[in-house]
């Protein structure tokens, strides 16, 4: 059964701007995304690419779990999700914020 390619806005869920990833992107070109918990290493890399229209390099993924949370007697936890850290060839760039004029 063939695999059905799906939207790379399916795929890159929203951009994790975090203080640890802001560092991060200064040493080396890297964009954190959060992405489905069954998606694969090869489909973040070409939704990437092809969104972005960029080189990646690597990526490096991992599932973060949700943290157990309290509001009075009441305890919850939050989804856990999957982030994937895309580093992406020398020179390149991801604008996520559509500052480049």
């Amino acid at each position: 059964m063939p695999e059905q390619s799906r939207s790379p806005f399916r795929i890159l869920l929203k951009p994790r701007i975090t203080e640890k990833a802001s560092a991060s992107e200064g040493t080396r070109s890297s964009v954190v995304f959060e992405v489905p918990l069954d998606a694969s290493k090869i489909e973040v890399r070409k939704a990437v690419e092809e969104a972005f229209n960029v080189d990646v390099h690597q990526v490096r993924t991992m599932i973060v779990r949700g943290k157990i949370k309290r509001r009075g007697r009441f305890i919850g936890k939050r989804s856990n999700y999957k982030k994937a850290i895309v580093t992406l060839a020398a020179g390149q760039d991801v604008d996520l914020f559509g500052t480049t004029v």
